[in-house]
């Protein structure tokens, strides 16, 4: 696989004003990560105006010492509750209409905004999401996909945690929104697409990935067949689908390596005087690697399946890494991924349709 610049295609020189209305409350930071990475987003992008919605007394000392041309495209919606990290789904729905991260998907809802980013809790933001903007015509569950690195540019993953129990379909369906993702946003013409099993042997598998690779099968999609773990990151396939149980435990595994070998990293440099030494001379080599690996450039993941456009940011992100998601968000509202994922959807499940009557 080779890399792919989302921005591609998107004329940069003559931007459309993009508001965006961020769930400032959310996450383990809330305001202390996503006031910072709203100010400097705002300040590289003219044409960014972004929406802080959450407790109006929390959020306005933030903006105090913002100079005035940054200000006027930062705006504070004031949202009188917040939904807390480990709070039931169901209860952030029905009990917390007036939480910063159900006004914020409200905005989009309403069209003020183009794309909601939380940080905050996972379940409560899909079905918070699910819930106002519903989802696209031939869709049962949105799902969460995310660009992983791997060798080469990077693999599109999904579902990420949205959904722990999956049928056959689901995954036919997750299999055809990834692909439109990939296709939309990082400009791949024809993505190749892989069913994650623990083999690529037929025989191997459950009952519902054995399904689910029929209904891929008989797809028009570029499916490739079963893939492993290990193809996440040898660049040898664009779209890795799977159920969102092994999809995030394997998110979880691949920040928790990464962590470890920079820590490795680091201890072995540190044992004496002459790695010290070495340590320093390889140091933009290190830098270099880190910047690759840092989970923190690839924050910002897709709820699809959604009418609307809503960016799922780690719960525990800093600037930096919220600053990632915005800029997803960005490119998701220049490209009008929904737009492009129901009018492909449609042709994909009207095809299939008719291979079904045949």
């Amino acid at each position: 696989m080779t890399r792919h610049d989302p921005w591609r295609g998107v004329d940069r020189t003559m931007a459309k004003p993009i508001t965006i209305s961020l769930d400032a409350m959310g996450g383990d930071h809330g305001p202390q990560s996503v006031v910072p990475a709203a100010i400097e987003m705002v300040k590289k992008h003219e044409h960014l105006t972004l929406i802080l919605v959450g407790r109006r007394e929390v959020l306005e000392p933030w903006l105090r010492n913002v100079p005035r041309r940054v200000q006027s495209r930062l705006r504070v919606h004031h949202a009188s509750q917040v939904v807390e990290m480990h709070e039931p789904p169901s209860q952030a729905l029905r009990g917390k209409k007036d939480s910063s991260m159900r006004v914020a998907i409200n905005l989009v809802k309403d069209g003020e905004a183009g794309a909601c980013v939380s940080a905050g809790n996972t379940g409560a933001l899909m079905a918070t999401g699910r819930f106002v903007l519903k989802t696209l015509p031939g869709i049962d569950r949105p799902a969460i996909i995310s660009a992983i690195p791997s060798r080469g540019g990077h693999t599109h993953m999904l579902d990420l945690g949205a959904n722990s129990d999956c049928t056959p379909e689901h995954l036919y369906q997750f299999a055809v929104m990834g692909s439109v993702v990939a296709q939309a946003i990082y400009n791949i013409p024809r993505p190749t697409v892989g069913l994650l099993n623990i083999g690529e042997e037929e025989i191997k598998g459950n009952e519902t990935v054995k399904s689910a690779a029929k209904l891929l099968n008989q797809s028009e999609l570029n499916y490739i067949g079963f893939v492993e773990g290990t193809d996440i990151f040898n660049g040898r396939v664009d779209v890795v689908v799977t159920d969102g149980f092994v999809g995030n435990v394997t998110l979880k595994a691949m920040e928790g390596l990464s962590k470890m070998i920079g820590h490795y990293v680091v201890e072995e440099f540190s044992r004496n005087a002459f790695t010290k030494v070495m340590g320093l001379c390889a140091l933009p080599v290190l830098r270099a690697l880190k910047r690759r690996m840092d989970p923190r450039t690839y924050n910002g993941a897709s709820l699809v399946g959604l009418k609307g456009i809503l960016i799922k940011s780690h719960g525990s992100a800093d600037a930096f890494s919220f600053a990632n998601a915005i800029r997803i968000a960005m490119v998701e509202v220049e490209k009008q991924v929904p737009t492009h994922i129901s009018a492909l959807l449609e042709d994909h499940v009207g095809n299939r349709d008719e291979q079904q009557a045949v």
